[in-house]
């Protein structure tokens, strides 16, 4: 991708505190915000969220619903990272929400709906003294089945056991999958000019007991970002298309992926 292309995609990042009332979070209802960007529920109607946020040159102002009941990742409400104890999260996704609202570039405002995801993760563990990152998948599936996996990586190239994920089918309920369950193959790669990191940029993946296969292709292939000015965490992560077939039938599809631990060994900063 040229400097020109790079140019027509944005992000944008914000790093604030509580003080001044400049971020925060209220009590007893969904109702976050740092600056002017927010996420919000009103108790009436807490499946249907308000979304706003601005960057110099974009901003979004959305609705989105829960189609699906929360998918909670994992065996009894906890979703293992690792074989230590302390290694575990609360980890829970709406993983279809119909979406409507603006988008604005460069000035013009553009009328948008479609399909979200929304995840959200409750835990302090770092990774594991062996383990450099993740690469995590979220699929939406025209069919109306959703996929999250995430494959935990370990120092010598291999996935760590711990590593699992969930699938959703369309009446909502949920068959938790572990490592085991699922296959992911790399077909190609992509090297960052700006990090030199080198990720996987398209892949295979097979549920065999649910005849599922997909193959999940970046709709960029520079969808890296460098978050200097918050995190300070350089990774992948970025929209993706699905094709494949589920029982011989030809499907469709969008996802997500975030890889980390690409650039340099993941590490929490904040």
């Amino acid at each position: 991708m040229t400097d020109l292309d790079r140019s027509r995609f944005s992000y944008a990042e914000k790093l604030s505190r509580a003080g001044l009332g400049k971020a925060g979070a209220a009590h007893g209802q969904l109702r976050v915000w740092i600056d002017r960007w927010k996420a919000e529920a009103s108790p009436a109607e807490p499946h249907r969220h308000h979304l706003q946020a601005a960057g110099d040159d974009f901003a979004l102002d959305l609705t989105v619903a829960s189609e699906k009941p929360p998918v909670i990742h994992g065996q009894g409400g906890v979703s293992r990272k690792g074989a230590s104890l302390e290694q575990a999260s609360h980890y829970y996704s709406l993983t279809r929400l119909a979406t409507s609202g603006t988008i604005t570039v460069a000035g013009e405002s553009l009328a948008v709906t479609g399909s979200s995801w929304m995840d959200h993760e409750f835990g302090s563990g770092d990774l594991g003294a062996n383990q450099v990152g993740w690469d995590w998948f979220s699929i939406q599936l025209d069919n109306r089945t959703e996929v999250m996996l995430y494959r935990l990586r370990l120092a010598d190239g291999t996935i760590d056991p711990a590593s699992s994920g969930s699938l959703i089918f369309p009446d909502g309920r949920v068959q938790a999958l572990s490592a085991s369950d699922v296959r992911v193959e790399t077909l190609e790669s992509w090297t960052s000019r700006l990090s030199g990191a080198r990720y996987p940029a398209r892949w295979k993946i097979a549920i065999p007991s649910a005849d599922l296969r997909l193959e999940v292709t970046p709709e960029l292939a520079d969808q890296e970002l460098l978050t200097t000015r918050s995190t300070q965490v350089t990774y992948w992560e970025g929209a993706a298309r699905i094709a494949g077939t589920q029982r011989g039938i030809p499907l469709t599809g969008a996802g997500y992926v975030e890889l980390t631990g690409y650039a340099e060994r993941f590490r929490q900063r904040l």
